[in-house]
């Protein structure tokens, strides 16, 4: 699967979706330092407009991403779709 380039830009409350923590966070000085930068998905601060990640996302999603409302982006990556590849499994529920 090819990583899909995430641009996540800031909202009006300098927030953006962050796909480590799996949550809304706020864009700040303690996020940069004690998450994105050991982030093996950190990829960039959007030239100061938010900030940009890679990683192998299962949605359908352009390449790239751009992400405008990061609540929206975190409900988006709540929806999982599972896939079973042995269809007795399904016919005995296991």
């Amino acid at each position: 699967m090819t990583p899909i380039h995430h641009i996540n830009y800031r909202n009006e409350h300098n927030e953006v979706y962050c796909c480590l923590r799996n949550k809304v966070v706020e864009l700040d000085d303690r996020q940069k330092s004690d998450f994105c930068s050991g982030c093996q998905m950190f990829a960039g601060f959007a030239g100061g407009k938010g900030v940009e990640c890679e990683w192998e996302d299962m949605r359908d999603v352009p390449n790239p991403m751009r992400v405008t409302d990061p609540m929206k982006e975190f409900m988006s990556n709540q929806i999982r779709k599972i896939e079973l590849d042995d269809p007795a499994v399904l016919a005995h529920g296991n």
